[in-house]
């Protein structure tokens, strides 16, 4: 099979269900954004550090390509059947966060990326889910996303920022905070 059709040649593209857009459309925007930021949780994924979460972070990227696939589709023409998200999505995020913060010191500052090269590349995954979060919001006001999709993206950010500041801790590197000037 080849992967170039030439189709694209002329700045566009087709969503699942047949229906071509301009590759500058908010819609493949927001599924390019979401491809980028599973790009990064790989990375992250690949970080010696998250050897025991190598499993986890492979179901959030999962979950990544369930949302991508879900934004490529023409939700008034598309007839296949895509995988969806769950409720179940979002709590395992939840439930991962809670155990995290049992083993961090409370949080007193605001954290600034860096410390260690594996802990900047998680808030480079953390800034770009939230844009794509941003992106999914400004398409939701005028195309139908599914409802978990917002949700997902805003608590797997949450989820990207507790895991830096867990990767901080376990690289034995000091979180690096922010010091305002007076």
């Amino acid at each position: 099979m080849k992967i170039y059709t030439k189709t694209g040649d002329k700045g566009l593209t087709s969503l699942i269900g047949g229906t071509r857009v301009s590759k500058a459309s908010l819609r493949i925007e927001c599924y390019g954004t979401v491809d980028e930021l599973n790009s990064y949780v790989g990375l992250v994924r690949d970080q010696p550090v998250n050897a025991a979460r190598r499993d986890l972070l492979k179901e959030i990227q999962d979950r990544l390509f369930t949302i991508g696939s879900t934004l490529a589709a023409d939700p008034e023409k598309s007839r296949m059947k895509l995988p969806d998200l769950h409720a179940e999505d979002v709590v395992l995020l939840e439930q991962q966060m809670d155990q995290m913060n049992e083993l961090l010191p409370e949080l007193r500052e605001f954290i600034l990326p860096g410390g260690h090269q594996s802990v900047s590349f998680a808030h480079v995954a953390r800034c770009v889910c939230r844009r794509a979060e941003r992106l999914v919001v400004a398409l939701a006001d005028d195309a139908p996303v599914a409802e978990l999709v917002p949700v997902y993206l805003n608590r797997l950010s949450d989820f990207l920022f507790v895991l830096s500041r867990l990767m901080a801790v376990e690289l034995g590197t000091d979180e690096v905070t922010w010091k305002p000037r007076h």
